[in-house]
């Protein structure tokens, strides 16, 4: 790897000579750890050029810097960082100092969120990983996401590649959204009741945005997606939380005065719950009867392998009252970022406007590669793999379980990737989740689920999306042992 030469600049209050002050640009690059061994440094004339000093100044700082043993000279292939060079401190550099400035007033408002889901950057590397939402390169379609990926850069597709779309999207992509993915889901939606948006939670963002203020209640369930619950606080719109039961969302708990609803009837977030119909339609009544509206996360309903999922909420609404949240990063893989919404026209239209100002429209080569991917059914492929392989893993799970005693709290009646269980009282899963860890187990603790200030600390979400089913005994065990002698 080369390192660039916009990289450097002299320090213009620095004292010596040139060829000093370039000796020590380039030592300092080192021991802070940007110049790494093997790294290519700019030869002498581009380095010269770009300082606007002589190429001898630059040609003896380097050669003082191989004495050194900071860099190594290969010939004609210029210099680069000597693999024997001294290792940046241990300790964290001190880049900047907040100088005379008072963050803690001068943060008009603050983002960082309480309790947080914790998931590893090395997740993949533990042998028993019950963590939500990650892709199974044992599963994924890389050689067919690669040939879309690489037909969506041909000369055929140059515009959808290097288009500004403004507040647009592919046309492709919408397109078979609402021909053939929309329809499965029993809805039936125009071009311009379509938006395309960087997953899932931004489709809340922006549905939060448009639809609230500080003077209009939402209602949200209780556990719930997290960063749900940060979208809404930072919002500054009234909140009220409404516990769930075995079947999700409960209509005759929702407070009065509610302007918009977050619900998740498929797959209750985290409880996998199931809305049953009954139930949907009288949540549909209250929302016509009390004038609110209700926003719709249907994640995961592909993955209904125990039998056929339930009605969407949405293709229920004879009224225009849902707005419906799809997700393809749940199914694909999650560093995808690429989701949807679907409401009424108005609605959509002040939604592309929003996002226009913030991010304009998600990358075409994206959108234009799944609009590849679904139409050649690569997708469809896909999903029938992995709901093949979660219920063979639903069932090695439950038999696990229930051989050790843990206690279900909920599971989804359709499928889904997760259950939710609940551990004895007074476990703290936190601190189980930490223990386990050194056992190469990865759990995810319940506590952030809840918007309670002091929330339960006996739930836990294990997920199977990512584990073989041969893993899963034994990482059952190791949880139910861990419980045993916390």
């Amino acid at each position: 790897m080369s390192i660039s030469v916009e990289t450097f600049f002299l320090d213009p209050s620095a004292e010596g000579t040139l060829q000093a002050r370039i000796q020590q640009m380039v030592a300092q690059g080192i021991l802070a750890g940007r110049f790494r061994p093997g790294e290519r440094l700019p030869s002498s004339r581009k380095m010269a050029a770009h300082l606007g000093v002589s190429r001898i100044t630059v040609t003896l700082a380097y050669t003082e810097l191989v004495a050194d043993d900071y860099l190594s000279s290969r010939g004609r292939s210029g210099y680069f960082v000597s693999e024997n060079a001294p290792e940046p401190p241990a300790f964290p550099a001190q880049r900047f100092n907040t100088g005379t400035v008072d963050w803690s007033r001068a943060i008009g408002q603050r983002f960082t969120p309480g309790l947080i889901l914790d998931k590893p950057a090395d997740w993949a590397n533990y042998r028993y990983q019950f963590i939500y939402g990650q892709a199974d390169k044992t599963l994924f379609d890389s050689a067919n996401w690669r040939l879309c990926a690489l037909r969506a850069l041909g000369m055929r597709d140059f515009n959808a590649l290097t288009s500004d779309y403004f507040d647009g999207d592919d046309p492709q992509l919408v397109d078979f959204i609402a021909r053939q993915t929309l329809p499965r889901r029993g809805i039936l939606a125009n071009t311009d009741e379509i938006l395309v948006t960087m997953g899932a939670q931004n489709a809340l963002w922006l549905s939060a945005q448009v639809l609230l203020n500080s003077r209009r209640r939402a209602a949200i369930e209780d556990p719930c997606y997290p960063a749900l619950r940060t979208i809404l606080t930072q919002s500054r719109c009234q909140l009220s939380v409404v516990p769930v039961d075995g079947d999700g969302l409960a209509p005759e708990a929702l407070p009065e005065s509610t302007d918009v609803v977050f619900t998740t009837p498929s797959h209750q977030c985290p409880t996998a719950a199931t809305m049953p119909l009954a139930r949907r339609k009288a949540l549909l009544d209250k929302a016509e009867a009390e004038d609110f509206v209700i926003v719709e996360d249907d994640y995961e309903f592909e993955m209904s392998f125990l039998k056929s999922p339930s009605p969407s909420l949405k293709s229920l609404d004879q009224n225009g009252r849902v707005i419906y949240v799809g997700s393809f990063s749940k199914s694909l893989f999650p560093g995808l970022r690429l989701g949807y919404l679907v409401g009424p026209a108005p609605f959509i239209r002040e939604a592309r406007a929003l996002r226009a100002t913030v991010l304009r429209h998600p990358p075409g080569h994206i959108q234009r590669t799944v609009s590849y991917y679904l139409s050649l059914g690569h997708y469809d492929a896909l999903v029938r793999r992995m709901a093949k392989a979660y219920h063979e893993r639903r069932q090695v799970m439950d038999t696990a379980l229930t051989a050790h005693g843990l206690t279900i709290a909920g599971q989804g009646t359709y499928g889904g990737s997760s259950v939710w269980l609940r551990a004895p009282d007074g476990t703290d899963t936190t601190a189980l989740a930490a223990r386990l860890r050194a056992d190469s187990v990865l759990v995810e603790p319940g506590a952030p689920f809840f918007a309670d200030e002091n929330p339960p600390t006996e739930y836990l979400r294990l997920a199977y999306s990512s584990i073989p089913s041969a893993r899963i005994p034994e990482g059952i065990r190791l949880i139910a042992d861990a419980i045993r002698n916390r």
